[in-house]
């Protein structure tokens, strides 16, 4: 099983109504909780692990969840509001305006972790459930606990807006960098985690750490990939864009399957992964997210569309 963890919300995305009104449309999102809709319908089995809500809308997310084939046993229930995250999109851009405050995601704390299956091969961590109080420690403390008995994957996706602590968040991701196997992150990731420095230098940095494979995603640029032993390029899927919701929440899917598919999603086998491997799950993982930005919202593939 593949476990994703952090965070669940409700994305308000715009609409124009009949009478050519704007509203809103409340759909389910969160960057982790992408991914997890994204392995479902790939046909992995998937867990979702996360605070959600007792509300309404903690209904609608553990019903989108369950209606993809993920696993809720993992989910921790709470009384605290669920999170909404409401969209303005530019030229098919998405920015966000989060409604957070004592809201179900960030209630999660170190005491309430669930035990996990014996079964599990990785636990996928990122965004911005690891930057409040106190899910950020409970997700850190969960990383410890499995770093030595799975695969661990981190997408840091930072997002500066909602970053009061620069510093100690700054260090909470290096912590977590070093106790990861696989991380992916963008350009403005590395110059956040790294200031001042070339960006292949701030690669190699993380890849010293221990960190098995890092994918610098350059949107229509392809992923370049790094190992200890080796840098290659893979390129993008072309396809028209509608909008980028969801794209690098689900190309982590994509990854993750494709990892799983050729029997690499184990720490020793990513540790001398060979460059044909690894482009053939970036190719996957490029498929799923090429179809993710081709629609609407945050909406992954199921493993039938791929063919």
């Amino acid at each position: 099983m593949i476990i994703c963890c952090g965070e669940a919300l409700i994305d308000m995305l715009p609409r124009e109504l009949c009478d050519g009104q704007n509203s809103f449309l409340p759909v389910a999102g969160g960057a982790i909780f992408n991914t997890a809709i994204a392995l479902g319908r790939l046909g992995e089995p998937t867990g979702f692990l996360a605070g959600v809500s007792s509300d309404m809308f903690g209904g609608q997310l553990r019903e989108v969840l369950e209606a993809s084939k993920v696993s809720t046993d993992y989910c921790v229930s709470v009384d605290n509001p669920t999170t909404l995250a409401f969209v303005k999109l530019t030229n098919g851009n998405a920015e966000y305006t989060f409604m957070d405050e004592n809201s179900a995601t960030r209630s999660l704390t170190p005491a309430m972790l669930p035990d996990l299956p014996s079964d599990t091969l990785a636990l996928h961590f990122g965004a911005i459930s690891l930057i409040p109080e106190p899910c950020g420690s409970a997700y850190e403390a969960l990383m410890k606990r499995e770093a030595g008995k799975c695969v661990i994957s981190l997408d840091p996706n930072i997002r500066t807006s909602f970053i009061a602590d620069e510093a100690g968040h700054r260090v909470r991701i290096l912590r977590m960098l070093a106790m990861s196997d696989i991380v992916k992150v963008s350009d403005e990731d590395l110059v956040w985690i790294y200031p001042d420095m070339d960006l292949d230098v701030a690669v190699r940095k993380i890849v010293e750490l221990g960190v098995s494979i890092v994918l610098l995603t350059k949107g229509a640029d392809g992923v370049t990939a790094f190992t200890k032993d080796t840098q290659f390029d893979v390129a993008s899927e072309k396809v028209e864009v509608v909008d980028t919701i969801g794209a690098g929440d689900t190309f982590n899917a994509g990854l993750l399957s494709g990892l799983k598919k050729i029997g690499c999603l184990d720490k020793n086998a990513l540790k001398t992964i060979d460059e044909e491997k690894l482009t053939s799950a970036i190719k996957l993982a490029n498929k799923v997210a090429a179809i993710t930005v081709s629609r609407a919202g945050a909406n992954p593939p199921w493993a039938k569309e791929l063919s």
